[in-house]
């Protein structure tokens, strides 16, 4: 008996698009005199298939294929527009599809949007059950696993409370809750658990994991490349509605990640500066990595120091800014933060004007491998003013160092190079 739970082949999905034009006012007599050319159009163009201007197909789905196995904890992975959520629809029969073939062995529960599946006039109680009811269950399955759900949803003070009335935070963790422990052999969820704080969100991908450990099957939308390679075994990496990549979670992340970066070391953030003066108040203008000898390389010896530089630019006066990179590994591994305090320089009020700031990396630091770099200004906790994730792809190369000689991988050395000081006295 064949293990693959979810079958898709030759997937598409079309909507159409309609354009609003800017038109003048219109009389009567206009209106009667356009009515009679469109008539006398299609008496002319008969038998003819005419296009619409103003309508445009749009394929958020195209030929997508792939298989799912049983156990599976699949990460869908894709920048904003890619059909990521559009493919969840249509594997949970919210969507039909334009085109294709799905076959899914088993139940499907799903959690893609805040309040899936619930209805806001019934209580949290009744709405457990009749999840449980689509779902296929008897009424004593359910009961079951009653106790469980309120548990680990932490709503039993609510339970008997309109779930209308529910924060967005209680929602998802009831609706987390039910279609976690209802036993489906698919579970499917998307972004949603983002609006929960961060100790439910560690807790609910501790359930996902277990879900697939017993045999049932996961698919997860996130953005965060971390999370997708902690929990996932396999990824599929969607862009404009095509699966790029399926396989291994961290092939699939690493051939994500490299898509959208500069390869050159250098990155131009901004075309049209005119049209983002006008929203933003301060934006990022163009990022540069130089080499030891402050030449623009992405790829950098392990042996020298190497900089960050970038220019930003800001369009009004704003206080309180910190500005800020990341560094993570290619398959999503936060390595390092390194924020701009007000012990740097002294300044975190910037005037209008356009600035340029320099970081050091030192030599001997990062283990030889890929890395991505994410960049942000923002005024903590109150205001992102711009932020560009994983917008650099940049390698540390190995030029013969003491470490060369092991012949492994930062995964068993680790990531960091710490050269600290050994003291050793003989007794």
């Amino acid at each position: 008996m064949s293990d693959t739970v979810i079958q898709v082949e030759n997937l598409g999905k079309k909507y159409i698009l309609a354009h609003q034009q800017q038109e003048r006012y219109k009389s009567l007599r206009d209106v009667i005199a356009n009515k009679v050319n469109f008539m006398g159009g299609k008496l002319w163009h008969s038998g003819k298939k005419q296009s619409n201007p103003n309508r445009e197909e749009f394929w958020a789905l195209k030929d997508v294929s792939f298989e799912i196995k049983q156990g599976d904890r699949v990460g869908i992975i894709g920048r904003n527009g890619a059909g990521k959520s559009t493919l969840l629809k249509v594997l949970s029969r919210i969507t039909e599809p334009t085109k294709g073939r799905i076959n899914i062995k088993g139940r499907v529960a799903s959690l893609l949007e805040v309040g899936t599946g619930f209805h806001p006039e019934l209580t949290g109680r009744e709405n457990i059950y009749l999840n449980g009811a689509i779902l296929g269950m008897s009424k004593a399955e359910i009961q079951r696993k009653f106790d469980e759900i309120v548990a680990f949803a932490e709503v039993e003070k609510f339970l008997d409370t309109p779930v209308k009335r529910y924060s967005s935070g209680m929602y998802v963790r009831l609706a987390f809750a039910v279609a976690a422990h209802l036993e489906p052999e698919v579970l499917i969820v998307d972004e949603v658990l983002a609006v929960g704080d961060a100790q439910f969100q560690k807790k609910c991908l501790g359930k996902m994991e277990e879900v697939g450990k017993e045999g049932r099957t996961v698919l997860f939308v996130s953005h965060n490349m971390g999370t997708i390679a902690q929990l996932c075994t396999t990824g599929i990496y969607l862009a404009s509605g095509q699966v790029i990549q399926s396989g291994n979670v961290n092939f699939v992340i690493a051939k994500y990640l490299a898509q959208g970066s500069s390869n050159n070391g250098k990155m131009v953030l901004v075309n049209n500066i005119e049209k983002v003066r006008k929203k933003k108040k301060i934006f990022f203008k163009e990022i540069r990595l130089l080499n030891h000898e402050y030449v623009e390389s992405s790829e950098l010896d392990v042996r020298y120091p190497f900089y960050i530089n970038f220019d930003y630019e800001v369009t009004q006066p704003v206080n309180n800014v910190e500005l800020s990179i990341r560094i993570h590994t290619n398959d999503g591994i936060s390595v390092l933060t390194s924020n701009q305090s007000d012990m740097q320089n002294g300044i975190k009020q910037r005037d209008i004007g356009t600035y340029e700031v320099s970081i050091k990396m030192a030599e001997m630091f990062l283990m030889p491998g890929s890395y991505m770099l994410t960049i942000a200004a923002h005024e903590p906790m109150v205001e992102m003013f711009d932020y560009h994730e994983h917008i650099v792809l940049f390698t540390i190369i190995e030029t013969g160092t003491q470490y060369a000689k092991y012949n492994q991988s930062r995964e068993i050395i680790g990531i960091i190079l710490a050269n600290l000081p050994w003291l050793e006295n003989k007794h």
